[in-house]
């Protein structure tokens, strides 16, 4: 097939849709397919395939959007047009300004459009410190449900969002197919660095908002009678750095900030000791998924729009959202069952390969070929 993506950011690997239609555009190639890339810059995509649609710079929104690892794409009717000419399917990432237009055309021209849903409105508005108003977060649910709507087939990467969409009156035919796993992200040796070599480690992967907690996790280190012995590595980066730097400052060991790209955090997942995933709102979560992929056990939080608690295995995998002492009974249980912590590692590392990223592609692919059908029946 010749496949077109249309996705806002696609150079900046600091967010989840990213990251995600990256992969699925590499395996999708893999599977012999042609893929099609249209977003706001295309500097590392083949020039035969690559459609530069800008950098829409909206005051304001410019500026929040690029501090979370964000970057909206103009409205190129120009540019859209060259993109989706000559495609058997268009697959949509996000709901905004260039992927309503790239509908449009699409539909005008007769051509095939699937959708994924992989930005909850929980995301946008703890950026503005207002994700506790449940109305905010229904209008936006609304606002988005007048664009996924004009799709038959919408992917959903967890049962967690399909369930939330129909519970806000979204009407699509939805697909709950995780966004996968890498068969990059494996179990190997790895030797702690030297100036770790004594500390207990925690890892969290994650842009650093609100809505991911690492706050908790802080907290809960604090209040550890194994607080000495424990060194916390926040993979990632985001806005709220300097805020969690100042949290941690408490701390014996003050955190670890840093972005690493994937042969870097490959290594520090299979030197860490423990994975947490503190996060409130979330759709997956592959970060978790890559940690749990190479042996790393995580504590999830239980938090009822965060679908990363499907990933538990027992009790002993989950804490209570927003609760920094039940976090901590969890990490030091772990820290003193060092046995069936070893014995749950390799659990996890037989459970994740459900989620092998190509099995994954090849449901999607199935979808698509749904919509083409369809599309030929019209």
């Amino acid at each position: 097939m010749i496949i077109t993506l249309i996705v806002d950011s696609y150079a900046q690997a600091s967010n989840g849709t990213t990251m995600t239609t990256r992969r699925f555009a590499e395996v999708l190639m893999q599977h012999g397919h042609t893929v099609k890339i249209a977003a706001s810059t295309v500097d590392n995509v083949e020039p035969d395939h690559a459609y530069e649609l800008g950098i829409s710079k909206i005051p304001v929104l410019y500026q929040v959007s690029k501090s979370q690892g964000f970057i909206f794409a103009k409205k190129n009717k120009k540019v859209l047009k060259e993109a989706i000419t000559g495609s058997d399917v268009v697959h949509f990432l996000l709901p905004f300004g260039c992927q309503r237009l790239g509908k449009k055309l699409c539909d005008k021209a007769g051509i095939p459009t699937t959708a994924a849903f992989h930005l909850q409105p929980e995301n946008i508005t703890s950026t503005l410190h207002m994700n506790k108003l449940q109305s905010i977060n229904n209008m936006i649910y609304h606002r988005f449900r007048r664009f996924y709507n004009r799709f038959n087939h919408v992917h959903c990467p967890s049962k967690m969002i399909a369930e939330q969409l129909k519970e806000h009156g979204y009407t699509s035919n939805l697909h709950i197919i995780s966004n996968g796993v890498s068969s990059f992200f494996q179990k190997k040796e790895v030797i702690k660095p030297e100036a770790l070599k004594d500390k207990y480690i925690i890892l969290m992967i994650g842009r650093y908002s609100v809505e991911k907690r690492q706050d908790l996790i802080i907290d809960a280190i604090a209040n550890s009678k194994y607080e000495s012995k424990i060194q916390l590595i926040l993979a990632g980066q985001g806005p709220w750095r300097t805020h969690l730097e100042s949290l941690g400052a408490k701390l014996t060991n003050p955190p670890i900030f840093g972005f690493y790209n994937a042969e870097e955090l490959l290594d520090v997942i299979n030197y860490s000791d423990l994975y947490v995933h503190a996060s409130d709102a979330e759709i997956e979560a592959i970060s978790c998924m890559e940690a749990f992929t190479c042996g790393l056990v995580p504590i999830i939080s239980d938090s009822k729009i965060s679908a990363t608690n499907q990933f538990a295995l027992d009790e002993h995998n989950l804490f209570e959202h927003g609760n920094s002492s039940s976090l901590r009974e969890k990490i030091e249980y772990y820290m003193e069952h060092e046995e069936e912590k070893k014995k749950r590692s390799l659990e996890y590392i037989e459970y994740a390969k459900q989620y092998s990223i190509d099995n994954c592609v090849r449901q999607l692919e199935e979808v698509f070929q749904l919509a083409i059908e369809e599309t030929k029946k019209k």
